[in-house]
């Protein structure tokens, strides 16, 4: 997606360790109307889909795809909290997940109540890098007996494992950039 590249390059920042800093639009400050053109193209990819339900990850990934409900019938929107808090109850899947910005672990849960096998998923999230948070979001997916339809991240570090790591488990991965390296503060993208 030629128009998410040229957002990353106009106000994207890299830091130290490859870290693609993308908060003035996609994931601190949002910008609405740019989030709804990305929640449009993952609409197009998905159309065939019959897609009830939109899976996520506090807290980066709830604005995309709060966005993105509407463009798919306006499905519910879930995501899985990183701290299990006492209102949530006891009756919840969960799952262990590595964050690659903070490097810390953490269990991710989302109630019973709110996945089942009648859910037809689209998981989303804003950046894709191990692989490790859609690793858990599918977990929780398997644990619910729910079909997973697909899977769309905003931004895809190619460079990185986990977006071949998802395909290779044999998901429909639609990833908006990928960026392939980040050398001497560039991007490249593929």
């Amino acid at each position: 997606m030629n128009l998410l590249e040229e957002r990353i390059v106009k106000d994207g920042r890299i830091l130290d360790g490859n870290i693609v800093k993308v908060d003035s639009f996609l994931n601190h400050q949002l910008d609405i109307e740019f989030l709804d053109k990305l929640a449009e193209e993952m609409a197009v990819y998905f159309k065939d889909k019959k897609i009830n339900k939109i899976l996520t990850i506090e807290a980066s990934g709830i604005a995309l795809a709060t966005v993105a409900s509407k463009h798919f019938n306006n499905a519910k929107v879930v995501f899985c909290k990183k701290q299990k808090t006492l209102n949530i109850g006891s009756d919840v899947y969960e799952s262990k997940v590595e964050s690659y910005t903070t490097k810390k672990n953490y269990n991710i849960t989302v109630s019973k109540r709110f996945l089942s096998p009648e859910d037809n998923l689209l998981i989303i999230d804003d950046f894709l890098a191990e692989g490790n948070a859609l690793k858990g979001l599918i977990d929780v997916s398997k644990q619910a007996g729910a079909e997973i339809s697909g899977i769309s991240v905003a931004i895809e570090k190619g460079f990185q494992d986990g977006g071949k790591i998802i395909r290779d488990m044999g998901y429909d991965l639609l990833s908006l950039a990928i960026i392939d390296s980040i050398e001497d503060g560039k991007i490249k993208f593929r």
